[in-house]
C-alpha cells in the first residue's frame, strides 16, 4: 500500500480524500493556489505545496506544477478528485512516465471514455443506445447552427472535455445555437483548456440516472446501483438521491450490466460513472461516461456501505475488489443537497465573500434513527473565492425509506447555518417540501417547470404558519422576561409580561394567548385551537430547536424590533410579536417602497466583464444581449428586460465589478 499520496484538487473533494487516506494510515500532500493558502484542505493535509496564482489555468490544471509538487514531496500516487485534471489523459500519461500511480483509470480508458465525442462513437459501436447527434468537430458558429437545424431543436451544445455543467447550453432556436456555441466554447477553453464542442438532440422530459461502476486490475467489475440526478439547474446537479424512485429491478439490472460491459470493453479500472437519460417508459440511452469519482458519490456510499475512495486507492495499488455483484445490496435511501455559493433570490447568481457564520448540522446518527453527513471544504471565517466552482458543501442524509431520508434532510437543512454570502439552502429546503419531488415525479425540467420565474422564497401553508406563530410567541415571552429584568436586581424590579399577543407573519395576523409552565407553553389561538410548545431556546441563540405538539421544528433566528427574522423550510419571514394595542397602531404605518432601478443594467454578481454587446445610442429590444459577465468559471449573458435606448455605458470589457455596480444606463 502507498505511504504518501498527493491530491491534485482543492475544496471539499480534497478534504474527502484526505479523510479516507488518514483512515488507511496514508500520508497526504495538498496543493494550493494563492487564493487557497488558508483553505481547509491545506490545513488537513500532512504537507502542502504552493502551485501558483488563483486562476485554475495558472495553478490547478498546470500539469508541470503538479509534477513539481510530486517530486518535491516524494508522493507515490495521485488522487485527482473530480474536475481539473481528473479526466486529462496527458496528466495520467505524465504520471505513468514519472513512475507515479494515478488513482483512477488507465490513460487509454480516459482517452476512450473521457472524451464525450469518442465515447459516444465507442458506445454506438458496442451496440449501446445513444442520443442522436453530431459527433464530429464543429468549426464555427455558422456550422453549429447548420448542424442544429438538421438535428432539430431543441439541441444540447456541449464541451467535449466538459463536466459539472460547464461549457453546456440548450438551444431552442438558431439564434440561441449561435450564442450558445460561442459561450460554450469560451467556457470550455477557460475551464478545461479544450474548446471542442459537439451537438446532440436534447430529449425533453428526461430523467438523469447514472450507474456507479467499480473495476479492478484483475478483470472484476461491479455496479453499485444507481443515482437519480434529475434535479438540475443550468445542467448542474442540485439534488441527488440513491436509489432512483423511478427504476424497477429489471431496468436497474439492465442498466448496471450495460455499464459494466462498457467499462470492460475499454479496459476500465477504478471508480467510474456511466450516465443515462431515461424516458417515461424506462427506455434508457447512454449519455456519457465520467472516468472519475462523481461529486454525488456519498449517496452511493450511504446505501451500500462501500467507501469508494478507499476502493479507488486499493485498486490503484493492485488489490482485488473485496466483494462480488451479489454482495452489493441496496440498504435504505440517501439524499444529497449541494450547498452552492449562489443566491437563489437573484436567479442563482454566484456570491462571494467571507463566511461570517458556518455551522453545519452534527454528523452521525440522528435522533430519528437516520444518518447525517456533510462533505465540506470551508470553515467559519473563510473566504468564498470567485475563481472556483461555487459548491462549498454536500449535505447528505440517510433513512430506511425515501420519506425518512427526505425528513432527515428537511431537519438538517433547517439546522444548517450559513451567513455572509448568498446561498441556496432555502431553495434546497423548498425542493424537499415540493409535492412533485416528494412524489418522485421528477425530470431534468423540474426546476424550469416549477420555478419558471426563478425562486422567490416559500409561502408557508396555514398549518406551518400557526406552528411558527406559536413558536415565536413562546420565544418572545422568554425574551420579554429577560428584558423586564434590571441587571443586578433579579426578581425585584420585574414588570409584568402579558399573556395576550398578536403574531404577524407572511401577511397574516394571529391573536393569541400564551400560558407558560415549568416545561413549556400552551398557545391558544382565537379560533380555539391550542399548540403546546417546548424549547430550551434563550435570547441571542441563532438556532431554535423546538417541539410543537411533540413534533420537531427548527428555526434560524435573528432578533428585529418587536419580533424576529425567522428562516424555516425555505421561507424567510419577518415575524412581529406585538401587544394588541401595538398591533392596532402598526396597521396605520405606511409601507416603505424599494428604489426604482428599471433604467439601469446592474451587475448581478461580483465578476469580470467579458464583453459589452451594445454601444451608447443603440436601440435595444427585449431579450437582446447587453453584456457578458464571468464569475466562478461560468459566463452569464445579461439581456434587456424591455425595449429601450442605451444612454450611457459605465463599464468596459476587462472591468471587475461588484454586485449592483451600474454597467449601463437607459433613457
Amino acid at each position: 500500500m502507498f505511504k504518501k499520496i498527493l491530491i491534485a484538487n482543492r475544496g471539499e473533494i480534497a478534504c474527502r480524500v484526505i479523510k479516507t487516506a488518514r483512515k488507511m494510515g496514508i500520508k497526504t500532500v495538498a496543493v494550493y493556489s494563492d487564493a487557497d493558502a488558508h483553505a481547509l484542505h491545506v490545513k488537513m493535509a500532512d504537507e502542502a505545496v504552493h502551485i501558483g496564482p488563483p486562476p485554475a489555468n495558472q495553478s490547478y490544471i498546470v500539469i508541470d506544477k503538479i509534477m513539481d509538487a510530486i517530486r518535491q514531496t516524494g508522493a507515490e500516487a495521485v488522487h485527482p478528485g473530480y474536475g481539473f485534471l481528473s479526466e486529462r489523459m496527458d496528466f495520467a500519461a505524465a504520471l505513468e512516465k514519472e513512475g507515479v500511480v494515478f488513482i483512477g483509470p488507465p490513460s487509454p480508458a480516459i482517452e476512450a471514455m473521457g472524451d464525450k465525442i469518442t465515447s459516444k462513437k465507442l458506445a454506438q459501436e458496442a451496440g449501446v443506445s445513444t442520443v442522436p447527434g453530431y459527433m464530429g468537430l464543429i468549426a464555427d458558429a455558422d456550422e453549429a447552427v447548420k448542424i442544429s437545424d438538421q438535428i432539430g431543436y431543441p439541441v444540447m451544445i456541449k464541451a467535449s472535455a466538459g463536466g459539472g455543467g460547464k461549457g453546456m447550453r440548450i438551444a431552442w432556436s438558431a439564434a440561441e445555437a449561435r450564442e450558445g456555441f460561442e459561450s460554450s466554447k469560451n467556457e470550455a477553453k477557460n475551464s478545461f483548456g479544450d474548446d471542442r464542442i459537439f451537438i446532440e438532440k436534447f430529449v425533453t422530459q428526461p430523467r438523469h440516472i447514472e450507474i456507479q461502476v467499480l473495476a479492478d486490475q484483475h478483470g472484476n467489475c461491479v455496479y453499485l446501483h444507481e443515482r437519480e440526478c434529475s434535479i438540475q439547474r443550468r445542467n448542474q446537479k442540485v439534488i441527488e438521491e440513491a436509489p432512483s424512485p423511478f427504476l424497477d429491478e429489471a431496468t436497474r439490472k439492465a442498466m448496471g450490466e450495460q455499464a459494466c460491459a462498457l467499462a470492460k470493453a475499454v479496459g476500465y479500472t477504478s471508480a467510474g460513472t456511466v450516465e443515462f437519460i431515461v424516458d417515461g417508459s424506462r427506455n434508457f440511452y447512454f449519455l456519457e461516461m465520467n472516468t472519475r469519482l462523481q461529486v454525488e458519490h456519498p449517496v452511493t456510499e450511504l446505501i451500500t456501505g462501500v467507501d469508494l475512495v478507499e476502493q479507488m486507492i486499493r485498486v490503484a495499488a493492485g488489490e482485488k475488489l473485496p466483494f462480488a455483484q451479489k454482495d452489493l445490496k441496496i440498504n435504505g435511501w440517501a439524499m444529497e443537497s449541494r450547498l452552492y455559493a449562489e443566491d437563489p433570490y437573484r436567479n442563482f447568481l454566484p456570491s462571494i465573500g467571507r463566511l461570517t457564520k458556518y455551522n453545519p448540522p452534527a454528523e452521525g446518527h440522528s435522533v430519528r434513527g437516520g444518518i447525517v453527513r456533510n462533505d465540506t471544504g470551508v470553515f467559519e471565517g473563510g473566504e468564498i473565492s470567485m475563481f472556483y466552482d461555487p459548491m462549498i458543501a454536500k449535505l447528505c442524509t440517510w433513512g430506511m425509506t425515501r420519506a425518512d431520508a427526505i425528513e432527515e434532510m428537511r431537519l438538517a437543512l433547517d439546522t444548517f447555518e450559513v451567513e455572509g454570502i448568498g446561498h441556496n439552502l432555502p431553495f434546497c429546503a423548498a425542493v424537499m417540501d415540493h409535492p412533485r419531488f416528494v412524489s418522485g415525479n421528477i425530470t431534468t425540467a423540474f426546476i424550469a417547470e416549477e420555478y419558471p420565474e426563478g425562486f422567490e422564497g416559500v409561502t408557508l401553508d396555514a398549518a406551518t404558519l400557526k406552528r411558527v406563530a406559536a413558536a415565536t410567541a413562546a420565544m418572545n415571552r422568554v425574551a420579554e422576561i429577560r428584558r423586564s429584568r434590571i441587571s443586578g436586581t433579579l426578581g425585584n424590579h420585574e414588570r409584568h409580561v402579558g399573556e395576550k399577543w398578536v403574531v404577524s407573519l407572511q401577511g397574516e395576523s394571529f391573536p393569541l394567548t400564551i400560558h407558560a409552565d415549568k416545561s413549556g407553553s400552551t398557545v391558544k389561538f382565537d379560533d380555539g385551537t391550542h399548540l403546546r410548545v417546548e424549547s430550551d431556546w434563550t435570547p441571542g441563540k441563532s438556532l431554535a430547536q423546538l417541539l410543537i405538539e411533540s413534533q420537531p421544528l427548527v428555526l434560524k433566528v435573528n432578533e428585529i424590533p418587536m419580533g424576529f427574522r425567522i428562516r424555516v423550510r425555505g421561507a424567510d419571514l419577518k415575524v412581529h410579536v406585538r401587544t394588541p394595542r401595538a398591533h392596532e397602531l402598526s396597521l396605520l404605518m405606511p409601507e416603505k417602497l424599494p428604489p426604482d432601478t428599471s433604467k439601469y443594467l446592474l451587475c448581478p454578481m461580483p465578476g469580470l466583464i467579458v464583453k459589452i454587446s451594445v454601444e451608447e445610442g443603440d436601440e435595444v429590444q427585449e431579450g437582446q444581449a447587453l453584456a457578458t459577465v464571468e464569475a466562478m468559471k461560468m459566463e452569464n449573458i445579461l439581456k434587456a428586460e424591455r425595449k429601450g435606448v442605451v444612454k450611457k455605458i459605465n463599464a468596459a470589457a476587462g472591468a471587475s465589478l461588484k454586485v449592483d455596480d451600474i454597467i449601463m444606463e437607459f433613457e
